[in-house]
């Protein structure tokens, strides 16, 4: 659902018009009993056919985490319907992801840790000892402001399950829906737009993969927000978005 990027609003005004939407099953969007139509294939049309009914011609384009991803793939088959693209947190590899966060896990405090392996190991992912040390993973390389945003709660209390099983998992650190294979980014230097790559230094989706994504895209712009997890239009709100600003604006 779109509310955690809701202080993206802020940069609308007479130059630029910004558009929130939930994709199909998320947030205020239909929820279809049938989850076949939870697919990249679906999503990225999805986001063309929503351009295409509001009449907005070329677009700038931002995505965040997931959406970061669906943003590259859809500039990958409708480049020519964007002016400039913003992808925040993206990943490009399911495998290059779930990695990387397992890496991060080792970061933290050992029982933490224990606890994690435990219950993951009984597939136990809903049990109460299990949710607490995943919010210590959040807390560190999720959003780290020390009161979170209502906007950023609900968003996680209420993430649509069929969803989010579908397309990813159980968890963050186990994929096996519809994007667990998926890995494109010996395509990335198809994009030819202007892109701006952005995350965080603590992201849960690593700078490093930040870094591949910016490498692979050719002349593409990276910041990192050195004081930020995955969710810098927070942590560091004034700075991203005046980042963002200036990128779609010069």
């Amino acid at each position: 659902m779109h509310d955690y990027l809701l202080p993206l609003a802020k940069l609308g005004d007479e130059n630029l018009r910004v558009i929130l939407y939930d994709q199909l099953g998320c947030g205020k969007s239909q929820k279809p009993l049938d989850t076949a139509l939870f697919t990249t294939d679906h999503y990225v049309d999805e986001v063309e056919e929503l351009r295409r009914i509001l009449g907005l011609g070329r677009i700038n384009l931002m995505g965040s985490s997931w959406g970061g991803m669906l943003a590259l793939l859809y500039a990958l088959k409708y480049q020519q319907n964007i002016k400039k693209l913003i992808v925040t947190g993206a990943l490009v590899s399911t495998h290059e992801c779930v990695e990387e966060m397992n890496r991060l896990k080792t970061l933290l405090p050992k029982d933490v840790q224990e606890t994690l392996a435990k219950y993951e190991a009984k597939w136990a992912f809903s049990h109460p000892e299990y949710l607490k040390a995943v919010d210590v993973f959040y807390r560190k390389f999720l959003c780290r402001l020390p009161q979170w945003p209502e906007e950023v709660t609900r968003t996680l209390n209420e993430t649509s399950v069929p969803v989010y099983f579908t397309m990813w998992g159980p968890n963050e650190f186990t994929a096996l829906g519809n994007l667990k294979n998926l890995d494109f980014k010996a395509s990335l230097p198809q994009i030819t737009v202007p892109t701006l790559v952005t995350g965080g230094r603590h992201d849960e989706v690593t700078p490093r993969i930040a870094q591949g994504i910016h490498q692979a895209i050719k002349g593409s712009r990276l910041s990192i927000f050195e004081n930020s997890a995955h969710l810098p239009m927070w942590e560091e709100q004034d700075e991203y978005l005046q980042t963002v600003r200036e990128f779609i604006l010069n």
